[in-house]
């Protein structure tokens, strides 16, 4: 088995992408959910088919193109659908979901999204990232409530793997 011939880095590698493709943004795409109105059955129901679609995507595309490609879902995205789905009922947010989707596919297809990142500065596509994202790290800050002595040691094990094994450093952030 080829599988089981694999180094341990590689296998880490790769357990750490599929971790943080998935889990960085699921609190977000929770949220973004119950702007839209969704029960939490539906939350977990739209939880689940992400994670199968996404299984699937990367189980094809890997196989198709004979390397490690993974794909996961839009964490800027998802972040501007939190404050751009509030108001809209659940089969609003189910089409706009949707025709966003296929709008994307079609810039990709097209080789439009390609052209368009030529165009577009780089420092002006960071700047969009953090303006959508900025929200969402501050309020990590303040769901600390006391909680110091364990992000210490996160951020303590994070920084000491960082500088001796930098290869282990998320996994040791995580246990």
């Amino acid at each position: 088995m080829r599988l089981l011939s694999l180094p341990l880095p590689t296998v880490l590698s790769g357990l750490v992408a599929v971790l943080v493709g998935y889990a960085s943004s699921a609190a977000i795409i929770w949220q973004a959910a119950l702007a839209a109105g969704a029960t939490p059955a539906e939350i977990a129901g739209w939880m689940t088919a992400l994670g199968i679609a996404m299984g699937i995507s990367t189980l094809t595309l890997t196989l198709w193109y004979r390397a490690p490609v993974l794909t996961a879902w839009s964490t800027p995205g998802a972040a501007l659908l939190v404050t751009g789905l509030q108001g809209l009922s659940l089969p609003d947010a189910v089409g706009i979901f949707i025709v966003a989707n296929a709008l994307i596919v079609l810039c990709g297809v097209t080789g439009l999204f390609a052209r368009l990142m030529r165009i577009i500065p780089h420092s002006l596509a960071a700047a969009m990232l953090a303006g959508i994202l900025l929200r969402f790290g501050l309020q990590a800050f303040g769901t600390l409530n006391g909680e110091f002595v364990m992000c210490g040691g996160m951020l303590l094990a994070w920084l000491l793997f960082k500088v001796f094994a930098p290869r282990y450093a998320v996994i040791a952030a995580m246990v």
